[in-house]
């Protein structure tokens, strides 16, 4: 079981261990889960450089309003459930990095918005 908490704004939040490489996932990084977006991560471009991570793709996408953009696509490692995973991670201009349902699909996701507590099962 993966354990979090919801903070003062109502996010559901998490601590996940990320690299760039396989052998180092010394990086723990606070994501805000995201029901909406159907990929792995989109974290903001300072912290994609930051991590120094290694760009893979440009990704095309249709956003909510329909338009279309053109998206850069990054490679990481991620401990997830004691496994190491490959994962993708999608650039943007934001300020918190956001874990998307691509992690959560096998999985429960519990939000506990009386006890300020998450749990992935």
């Amino acid at each position: 079981m993966l354990n979090g908490f919801v903070d003062e704004s109502l996010r559901a939040l998490l601590d996940v261990s990320i690299g760039k490489r396989p052998s180092d996932l010394s990086s723990v990084i606070r994501v805000w889960i995201d029901t909406a977006f159907n990929g792995f991560f989109v974290f903001p471009r300072s912290k994609i450089e930051e991590l120094g991570l290694r760009q893979e793709a440009l990704t095309k996408a249709i956003l909510a309003d329909g338009s279309e953009v053109t998206l850069e696509s990054f490679g990481c490692y991620v401990d997830w459930f004691g496994d190491i995973v490959a994962a993708q991670v999608i650039a943007n201009e934001g300020v918190l990095p956001l874990l998307g349902t691509e992690f959560l699909a096998r999985h429960r996701l519990i939000v506990d918005y009386i006890e300020n507590k998450v749990s992935i099962d």
